[in-house]
């Protein structure tokens, strides 16, 4: 499975996405520029962390425009599996991928730290390496990561068994207290309702290395190689 890695004006996790999936076997990744219109030859793809355009206007709001977003649109509309990590979370949900918004963090600061993450629904693309109930250990780091969206769309989003990752403690408490960001109900990972768009906040490609302090982003993209 061949992974195309998005590169934007402001992308810097674009590189650490291309290192982590190539150092595992059977997930060579390639680098797109945003202006390429074309995703052939590519079986899944990576929409990056970072700060496409400087996040000028709104997180998103303007790579959302890029050339190449219209044809991640028609390779998703395709059935094909598109993960976007923290500002690619950010461009997903302006770009109509995923529903709701990603705004400022609850304490106005730029958060930067490992958190820990409950898997809500291990029966998806992007979680089946992982179990139901699994605590993962990833970092974060953003300052617009409060995930928000009306209550009908959080019922829509829990009913079908959208709501793939939350934060959570070390025992998987999701409270209050553990919420880094303030999103609603916990929210750390949403998927589309057709299942192959998935979107969080939390950096999995910065978990793929025990020099990093942690392995459990390897979950993700696993799951990605057997669905």
């Amino acid at each position: 499975m061949k992974f195309a890695v998005l590169r934007f004006p402001g992308s810097n996790c674009d590189q650490d996405c291309v290192h982590a999936l190539n150092a595992i076997p059977g997930a060579p990744a390639d680098y797109v520029w945003h202006k390429d219109t074309s995703l052939d030859g590519f079986d899944a793809v990576v929409v990056p962390g970072g700060f496409s355009y400087g996040d000028y206007l709104r997180c998103g709001a303007i790579a959302r425009f890029s050339p190449i977003m219209k044809s991640v649109k028609e390779f998703a509309a395709s059935g094909g599996p598109v993960i976007g990590i923290c500002n690619g979370f950010q461009i997903l949900c302006e770009s109509g991928l995923l529903p709701g918004a990603l705004v400022r963090n609850r304490g106005l600061h730029f958060v930067c730290k490992h958190v820990s993450l409950r898997v809500e629904n291990a029966a998806s693309r992007f979680t089946n390496a992982a179990t139901t109930g699994q605590i993962l250990n990833i970092p974060i780091a953003h300052g617009e990561g409060c995930y928000f969206a009306d209550d009908e769309t959080l019922l829509r989003l829990q009913t079908n068994g959208q709501v793939l990752l939350r934060y959570c403690d070390a025992q998987g408490r999701t409270t209050d207290d553990v919420n880094p960001n303030g999103s609603r109900e916990n929210i750390a990972g949403i998927r589309n309702e057709a299942g192959n768009v998935f979107g969080l906040m939390p950096h999995p490609e910065r978990a793929c290395d025990p020099l990093l302090g942690s392995t459990d982003g390897l979950a993700i993209f696993q799951s990605i190689l057997q669905s």
